[in-house]
Order: structure tokens, then C-alpha cells, then sequence
């Protein structure tokens, strides 16, 4: 059994947004970047099925869209645990074309389990694992909060109104998965840091597909007002606040 899991390079959390040419682009200067955090705790439940014998997981592959500059976010995958690794060499311009890209090479590699975070931390668009399937034409399954391997076949746990629902799900299939699908991202150890510098990392140029979509300006929110701090014996105030201002009752 081979597991993919899709990767993007996105900015540290803590980063200072900052936007330039009139607002129509990200200023990257100085800014740190990192792996998605959905798809890290997607690569780490990866890496725990493989772990355990009796998943019968090969091999883990991590799958990322963008140019060179990426490739450090790729080598961290790497030092994590992943074995191997493949790049499509374009800009990740929406997620229709990041889906496009990512298919056309799983077509060419065949994978049994592609695993998607079910966003990522900079645009939020919750769109890239659904595409990905339909482009494949194979199921997906979305709000994935655990994965178990038995008996040779997945049972998925998903996130649904109420409560949780188990699944059962044929290969290959998409999974896009969520808060839940591992504790804790797993750390590179020293010799996963010394061994990632020679693992192979497939170069493939990008197929000839156009986004559907285009970034016109970027705006930031509005700066948050003034905290205001009421007397605990003033409770009228409060209410008035609640009511006129925050208008939340």
C-alpha cells in the first residue's frame, strides 16, 4: 500500500502580513515558511500507519505544487519520516490548478491513499482535496479524524453534526482530513535531518491547465476597537454595550 500526502508551503502563523504593488501581492520579505498544519498532522497519522505491521503501508510520498524556493519545506517532510517526494515546478496559483497538477502525476505514480488537510493556514479555501478526487474520478471523504488500516482495508472516522461516523471507503481514495487525525506533529530526528539530504525528490513541469481564479487586491480587516473594561457593579452598561455596540443580544 502506497500513501501520498499533499503538502503546501505556507507562512509561519506568526508572520506580520504585509502586501505590496498595491496591494496586489504578498510582501514575502523576512517571512518564515512552514508546512501546512493540517497536512503535517496528515503526513504524521502517515507515517503511524506505516509504523505498524499489520497496516501493510510500503511507503509514504509527500506531494507539493510550487517553484524552487519550496524545496526546504519539501526536505522537512522528508526529515520527518516520508521516504520520497515529488514537485510539479508552477506557481500554486489557485486550487483548481494546484488539484490539476497534483492528478496528473498520481495518474503516472498510483497511490491507495492520498491524504489532504482540509485547508491551509494562508488562503482557507477547503477545496483543493475535493478537487483532486473528481480530477482522479475516485471518492473522497472529508472531516477525517482518524484513519485505521484493517484487515487491508481503510476505516475512516469523520466529524459529522452530533457525533462521529465510521466509514468504509475503496482504494484509492482521497481522504481530507482534519483536527484529530494525529496528536501532535511529529518531530525530525538528527539522522531524519541527515537522511532527508538524499532522498529522492521527483521534478515534474506542470500540465497545461489555466486557474479559475485570480487574486485582484488583497485588504486587510479592520483594526480591532479599543478594549473596554466595565465596572462588575455597572451591569446596565454592559448591556447597553452588548446590545448597541457588539450587538450580540
Amino acid at each position: 500500500m502506497k500513501i501520498l500526502v499533499c503538502i503546501s508551503n505556507v507562512p509561519d502563523t506568526t508572520t506580520k502580513v504585509k502586501f505590496v504593488d498595491s496591494d496586489t501581492k504578498l510582501d514575502t520579505t523576512g517571512i518564515q515558511w512552514v508546512i501546512n498544519p493540517w497536512d503535517e498532522l496528515s503526513l504524521t497519522r502517515a507515517l503511524e500507519l506505516k509504523d505498524d505491521p499489520s497496516a501493510g503501508v510500503k511507503s509514504v510520498t509527500v506531494a507539493h505544487v510550487g517553484l524552487p524556493a519550496s524545496e526546504p519545506t519539501i526536505r522537512k517532510a522528508l526529515a520527518i519520516g516520508a521516504d520520497d517526494a515529488f514537485r510539479v515546478n508552477a506557481a500554486p496559483a489557485d486550487s483548481y490548478f494546484v488539484a490539476a497538477q497534483l492528478a496528473a502525476v498520481i495518474r503516472k505514480e498510483q497511490y491507495d491513499v492520498i491524504l489532504c488537510g482540509i485547508e491551509s493556514s494562508d488562503y482557507n479555501g477547503s477545496m483543493t482535496g475535493g478537487m483532486v478526487a473528481e480530477f482522479l474520478g475516485i471518492p473522497s471523504v472529508s472531516a477525517v479524524s482518524d484513519i485505521k488500516i484493517e484487515n487491508g482495508s481503510p476505516l475512516l472516522t469523520r466529524e459529522i453534526d452530533g457525533g462521529r461516523e465510521i466509514v468504509t471507503v475503496p482504494m484509492p481514495f482521497v481522504a481530507i482530513v482534519q483536527k484529530g487525525i494525529a496528536k501532535e506533529p511529529r518531530i525530525a530526528s538528527m539522522r531524519g535531518i541527515m537522511t532527508s539530504r538524499t532522498k529522492p525528490v521527483r521534478l515534474y513541469e506542470p500540465e497545461a491547465e489555466e486557474p479559475l481564479t485570480g487574486i485582484k487586491v488583497y485588504e486587510k480587516p479592520s483594526p480591532r476597537a479599543a478594549c473596554k473594561f466595565i465596572d462588575p457593579e455597572n451591569a446596565g452598561q454592559l448591556i447597553t454595550l452588548l446590545q448597541n455596540e457588539a450587538k450580540i443580544i
